[in-house]
């Protein structure tokens, strides 16, 4: 049976608690959505040829890396898209627990269009145990979310759906650090894609953890963080958030995004940017619609290295 869906991703080393228990927990989801669902992990970080061994899923080690030694983005799409067999394909991060919601969100858009991104937020986590993917789970799972889970900020997307070729070649983003995640919003928006944001109609469970393998750096000051965002084009093309997604899917199925009173000035920005897709030309229509804000912005910036001195 020919998939439908290839989910890959790029797991961090399996060597430390809780992120190989973690990373067991998503792959295990991944693997349990049925025959329609190829899985697919790239990398050779320790222990990942042995996860795919365990999951009886497919192992691509050879990616692309970054002068600090982080896989690209890149890579792992162009590595991703030569190797499997669906039409469609999935990157999600490896520490997000995907339902079967996830697949029906993706047979809805897919039968209405042929060119999409899908997109959406998260349920934050804290689990302390390894799921054991015994009948019943998925439930248990669900009320956990409705109970303890938060819904993340609409910040980037955990997940990108697309069609096989959709998205093009990508820059050479380090996978795991901030700024590409919004960017890749930008980028079907700017290819005339259906972007959707399925956050109401996809229940995504990101498990809780700490950020150690930064080595004490905060991600959003993390070197390659700054790079990601220099490669987006800066502020002003690379912080789309999920309300910049055209479309929605929730229960009532798949639609234009109304055009809200407040979200009004946004949508124009965005549409001044898609019509003149350059970071200097997004930095000016920026300083035109929020002079409050990018003025503080630039103040601050100013005062700064007084303040290192």
């Amino acid at each position: 049976m020919k998939p439908l869906l290839t989910i890959f991703t790029c797991p961090k080393p399996f060597t430390r608690e809780p992120i190989a228990r973690i990373q067991n927990n998503a792959i295990g989801s991944w693997r349990g959505l049925g025959p329609e669902v190829e899985v697919l992990l790239l990398g050779d970080e320790e222990g990942v040829g042995a996860a795919a061994q365990r999951f009886a899923v497919r192992h691509l080690p050879d990616v692309a890396r970054s002068p600090w030694g982080t896989p690209l983005v890149s890579s792992l799409f162009a590595r991703a898209e030569a190797a499997c067999a669906a039409p469609v394909l999935a990157y999600a991060n490896a520490d997000i627990i995907l339902l079967p919601d996830f697949v029906q969100a993706v047979r809805e858009v897919a039968a209405r269009t042929n060119r999409f991104l899908i997109v959406g937020g998260r349920r934050d986590l804290r689990l302390d145990a390894a799921l054991d993917f015994l009948p019943g789970w998925e439930e248990a799972l669900r009320r956990a979310v409705r109970t303890r889970g938060r819904a993340h900020p609409p910040m980037g997307s955990d997940y990108f759906v697309f069609p096989r070729g959709a998205l093009g070649v990508l820059p050479d983003f380090s996978i795991g650090r901030a700024g590409w995640d919004n960017w890749m919003i930008f980028r079907g928006r700017t290819l005339g894609l259906t972007v959707v944001d399925a956050t109401a109609a996809v229940c995504a469970v990101h498990q809780d953890h700490d950020y150690g393998h930064l080595k004490g750096e905060r991600l959003h000051r993390h070197p390659e963080s700054l790079h990601n965002r220099r490669l987006a084009g800066g502020r002003s093309l690379g912080t789309l958030l999920l309300a910049d997604a055209d479309h929605e899917l929730s229960g009532g199925g798949l639609r234009r995004r109304p055009l809200r009173w407040g979200a009004l000035r946004r949508e124009l920005q965005m549409r001044l940017l898609l019509r003149w897709p350059s970071p200097r030309a997004g930095d000016i229509i920026r300083t035109l619609l929020y002079p409050m804000r990018t003025g503080r912005e630039h103040l601050g910036a100013l005062r700064r290295p007084f303040r290192r001195g």
